[in-house]
């Protein structure tokens, strides 16, 4: 169990037997009378964010969260499997968990999966990705204005912003939490 004090911004804590993630915190002290806490919560499985504000003396719940080093396996249909490298014991992950990180997911690579009582609630990839380009316009010889892009496709289709000088075949970077461009590894 937390008490009042122990809120900060980034701390997981359970509300009626779902974590939730203090977002923003101010606490208060009025002139007479206990401190207060007033934070701004998001239900790490919902999305859902509200504000909720504790008396000094209140005691919060401690969620049962842990990470868990797992490697990617495959898609089953609309959900996704993971294998823990130690125990080999798959874990089947909902399509709603992995949302938009699908786009980077790559056969046996190592991410962290978010546990709550057992329950996958989040995926967590590797900061960058090394995608190859598979659909762009050719960029124009001599045109070297900075900051300008065009669209581009990797393999599975997801489409992001590249300079003018990347080509089809081009090894680029990808950061996975932004889903932007970050650098050309090699030409194609």
């Amino acid at each position: 169990m937390y008490s009042a004090s122990d809120l900060r911004k980034g701390l997981k804590i359970e509300i009626d037997g779902e974590p939730h993630l203090v977002v923003d915190f101010q606490f208060s002290k009025p002139g007479k009378g206990q401190a207060l806490y007033k934070c701004k919560l998001k239900n790490v499985k919902t999305g859902a964010q509200f504000e909720k504000t504790y008396r000094s003396v209140e005691k919060i719940g401690k969620p049962d969260l842990r990470d868990k080093d797992m490697s990617y396996s495959y898609p089953d249909g609309i959900n996704y499997v993971f294998i823990d490298p130690n125990t080999y014991d798959q874990v089947i992950v909902d399509a709603d968990v992995v949302g938009d990180m699908k786009n980077f997911l790559e056969e046996d690579m190592n991410c962290k999966v978010l546990f709550h009582n057992d329950t996958p609630l989040e995926i967590t990839l590797p900061n960058f990705v090394e995608k190859t380009i598979e659909e762009t316009e050719p960029g124009a010889k001599g045109d070297t204005a900075t900051n300008v892009t065009k669209p581009a496709k990797i393999e599975n289709g997801y489409e992001l912003r590249v300079p003018l000088f990347i080509n089809i075949g081009d090894t680029v970077r990808v950061d996975t939490r932004t889903g932007e461009y970050t650098d050309r590894v090699s030409k194609g």
